[in-house]
C-alpha cells in the first residue's frame, strides 16, 4: 500500500548544513514524499537557499514563521499542512542515508507498525563520522520515558492515528512530540539499520546537565503530569545517562 511521505523539518540559521539536508531527500530511493520546510526567521541564508531547492524540485515546500518561534511552532506549522500517509521527521543539520525511506516504510507495512525509529550514527561539523552508533530499541511508554529516540529517525502513520502536535516548548519538544504518539500506538518499533545520522555540536557537560533538569522537569511534572518522586528520579536518570555516555 505505501503512500506518500511528509517530511517535517524546522530550520533556523542552518545554511552551513542545510545543503546536505535537502540534498539527502532528493537523493532518496523512495520517490513519493514531500518535504516541507518551516523557515523560523532565519537571520543568514537559509531561507535562500531553501527558496532555489523549492523552485527547483516541486515535492519542497518552504513556509516562514512571522517570528521567530522555536523549533516546536515550526514544526506543528509543517504538520498542519502535510497531506502525507505518512509523517516522517528531519533537522535541518542532520543526513539521511539514501535507503531511509524505502527501508523504513517496507519495515512498516510489512509488519503493520505505526510508528518506528532506526539505529543511527553521529557526525561532526565537518561531516566526518566519530564512530558512534546509538541502536534502536523497541520500547513502550514506560521505555521511553528513559530513551528518547533519534529525531531524524522517526516515522508515524498519521492516516491511522492522526497528526500529533506538540506544546511550543523551546527544548525536548521533539520528546514530548513522540510521548504523545506512542499513547495513540503503544508500542515504539526500533529498526536495527542505521539509516540517519546526527550532527554533534559543540556544548558543555554542564549546560547540557542544566538543560537536561529544566527541560526534562517541564515535560515530566507540567505535560506527562508525572509525581515528584518518579519525575526527579527520571531527570537525574537523564543527567547520569548523559554524563556517562550510555
Amino acid at each position: 500500500m505505501a503512500g506518500k511521505v511528509s517530511i517535517i523539518m524546522p530550520a533556523y540559521n542552518c545554511a552551513k548544513f542545510i545543503d546536505e539536508a535537502v540534498q539527502s531527500v532528493i537523493n532518496q530511493t523512495y520517490k513519493d514524499w514531500e518535504l516541507i520546510v518551516v523557515d523560523d526567521c532565519s537571520s543568514d541564508d537559509t531561507y535562500e537557499i531553501l527558496s532555489k531547492y523549492a523552485c527547483e524540485d516541486s515535492r519542497i515546500h518552504l513556509l516562514k514563521n512571522e517570528q521567530n518561534s522555536g523549533a516546536a511552532v515550526a514544526r506543528n506549522h509543517a504538520i498542519e499542512v502535510a497531506g502525507g500517509r505518512y509523517l516522517a521527521f528531519l533537522d535541518s543539520d542532520d543526513v539521511w542515508k539514501s535507503t531511509k525511506l524505502e527501508k523504513q516504510i517496507e519495515y512498516m507495512e510489512k509488519n503493520g507498525y505505526l510508528f518506528t525509529c532506526t539505529s543511527y550514527d553521529k557526525i561532526n561539523a565537518d561531516s566526518e563520522q566519530l564512530g558512534i552508533i546509538v541502536k534502536s530499541l523497541s520500547i513502550d511508554y514506560e521505555g521511553l520515558l528513559r530513551r528518547c529516540p533519534g529525531n531524524s529517525t522517526v516515522i508515524y502513520n498519521a492516516e491511522a492515528i492522526g497528526k500529533v502536535t506538540i506544546p511550543p516548548i523551546r527544548k525536548r519538544n521533539d520528546y514530548v512530540m513522540w510521548l504523545k504518539v506512542i499513547k495513540q500506538t503503544d508500542f515504539l518499533h526500533g529498526m536495527d539499520e542505521v539509516l540517519s545520522s546526527h550532527r554533534i555540536g559543540i556544548q558543555s557537560i554542564s549546560s547540557k546537565k542544566a538543560s537536561l533538569v529544566k527541560y526534562h522537569w517541564i515535560v515530566y511534572r507540567e505535560i506527562e503530569k508525572l509525581g515528584v518522586v518518579k519525575s526527579a528520579y527520571l531527570c537525574l536518570f537523564w543527567i547520569f545517562k548523559t554524563l556517562l555516555r550510555l
